[in-house]
């Protein structure tokens, strides 16, 4: 369907990746996978045809028809919403706009019939009619609403944009399709709908994703880009981590095996080299350690921080009282008469369709914002850490990454604070470059850092996932498991969900859903059949 022939990526003297030969088939969905800055999304670019590979090709089955998920939210700013979804089959829009335009015409000519009629044709074979029904049930499908679909889209808000063009990738039965994080700004409802799209999708499918959950739901295959190849694992991300940590288990032991193999052979020729008795002997196993190789590691460009959270102090009883708390922003209620007790220990997970609702109130509670209306009221013994959506603001001073970490630890040792910017992935020059030049990656990393120095005994967390590889979103899952204090958070990511909340708070302007002491799916399949809001 579609494969890369020798393919070869570098940037001055640095190599992504090299002589890539891989074959992408029919009626498999490919994760492709790596760190951050491994080459993912540039891969994606290089198939699709936007940036040529520095050596080798891409070849595309003749006749087949290749759709990206468009990443800049402006350019179809001047179009409706449901001409931008079927926009994204071009060959079927081209059709209907020269079809359209010829009608049009006051002096439609004979050669002008001939022309509408051979269009008329091809727009039959692409079942054109159905095209603006398809393209608003699609848009429908991923919560676009149908007033929205006639708007254009400079009209619409940014999690609609997303929308939008995620349904223009989809539209159309692509034969290929190219995915670039589809997840990310999505709803847990879109979320559901697109994993189920993608597992009944009979063509071929790569999709570029943090969200293991969504990995693991829509993958048959995964292509894992590190040690500046792409290799290419059967089965979904969990079958992928499992068995490639089970295969560098198996290559160190066999490495330790053959060292203590090594050290015995050494100490026997060492000491019966000179004993003539024993010389053929010793000379026997010289050939036998000249024989002895061990198998050379590569170094990965996987790497997991160290994320652990700890408390300088537990919190009492008395923790959080919420009650009657309403705010508004812009003339849109973001929660109205909320009315909750935290409890010592709850990890609760925040959700709702608008992502400015649980930000706005994380920034109530934090004092960021002031409500509109109601109370609210920690207990006295509480200690709070907080990671805020947007952090721009604490990286506007030109510091390096070591000196603005001073800022927020009591131990200002040099060597503390390198030893724990080391521990995660600021090492060397990383802890003297200016935070000003971070990346998003690594001014999360920054926040957590900030965030674990603290040692609250109540984690406030806005969406932490975004920014972050796999790797380190896997190092903050394990560390909030672990965590045994109170924690506040809301996410996206589906397995964060699952093994972190130990209660659900989904929040609507017309009220809000409390449910205690059930997994993320129970509460999914729970809310399901019911729709009662407090």
């Amino acid at each position: 369907m579609i494969s890369t022939n020798d393919l070869s990526l570098q940037f001055g003297q640095r190599k992504l990746f090299s002589k890539v030969n891989i074959v992408f088939s029919e009626g498999n969905c490919y994760g492709l996978i790596g760190a951050n800055g491994s080459g993912k999304s540039t891969f994606l670019k290089i198939l699709s045809g936007e940036i040529d590979p520095t050596v080798g090709s891409v070849s595309v089955a003749t006749g087949k028809r290749v759709s990206v998920l468009q990443q800049d939210q402006f350019v179809f700013d001047a179009y409706t919403a449901l001409n931008t979804v079927i926009m994204g089959h071009t060959h079927l829009y081209d059709v209907m706009t020269e079809k359209d335009a010829l009608y049009a015409k006051p002096d439609f000519s004979d050669e002008d019939g001939i022309r509408a009629s051979e269009l008329e044709g091809e727009f039959g074979e692409m079942e054109g009619w159905n095209a603006e029904s398809d393209a608003a049930k699609l848009l429908s499908d991923l919560g676009v609403r149908e007033e929205s679909h006639e708007m254009q889209m400079s009209q619409l808000e940014a999690g609609d944009k997303v929308r939008v063009l995620l349904a223009r990738a989809l539209f159309g039965n692509p034969d290929i399709l190219l995915l670039d994080e589809p997840t990310n700004h999505l709803d847990v409802e879109t979320c559901m709908y697109l994993e189920e799209f993608l597992c009944e999708f009979d063509n071929t499918s790569i999709v570029v994703s943090h969200d293991r959950h969504f990995l693991n739901k829509v993958c048959t295959h995964i292509a894992d880009i590190d040690y500046g190849k792409i290799q290419l694992y059967n089965g979904n991300y969990r079958f992928w981590s499992e068995s490639s940590q089970l295969a560098l288990r198996q290559r160190s032991e066999s490495n330790k095996r053959i060292e203590d193999k090594r050290e015995e052979l050494q100490e026997f020729i060492a000491r019966f080299s000179a004993n003539a008795s024993k010389s053929r002997q010793a000379t026997s196993r010289k050939k036998i350690l000249e024989k002895l190789t061990v198998e050379d590691f590569k170094p990965s460009s996987r790497k997991y921080p160290y994320i652990n959270f700890e408390q300088e102090k537990e919190a009492g009883n008395d923790l959080l009282h919420i009650n009657g708390l309403s705010k508004s922003l812009d003339g849109e209620v973001m929660f109205h008469d909320l009315t909750i007790t935290v409890e010592k220990g709850d990890k609760i997970a925040f959700l709702g369709s608008n992502d400015r609702v649980k930000t706005a109130l994380f920034q109530v509670l934090t004092g960021e914002l002031e409500a509109d209306s109601g109370t609210f009221k920690w207990g006295a013994s509480t200690t709070r850490a907080y990671y805020p959506k947007d952090n721009a603001k604490y990286f506007e001073r030109d510091l390096a990454v070591m000196d603005w970490l001073r800022l927020y630890t009591k131990n200002t040792d040099q060597d503390f604070v390198r030893g724990f910017l080391g521990r995660m992935l600021f090492s060397g020059e990383e802890s003297l470059k200016s935070v000003t030049c971070l990346s998003g990656g690594e001014r999360a990393r920054c926040m957590l850092s900030r965030m674990m120095l603290a040692q609250g005994n109540v984690l406030i967390l806005d969406e932490p996932t975004n920014h972050l590889d796999l790797e380190s979103i896997t190092a903050l899952n394990r560390g909030l498991e672990a965590y045994r204090g109170t924690v506040l958070f809301s996410s996206h990511d589906h397995q964060l969900l699952q093994t972190v909340a130990t209660r659900i708070i989904e929040i609507a302007p017309e009220g809000f859903i409390d449910h205690v002491g059930t997994t993320f799916d129970e509460y999914l399949d729970f809310r399901g059949h019911t729709a009662v809001l407090y």
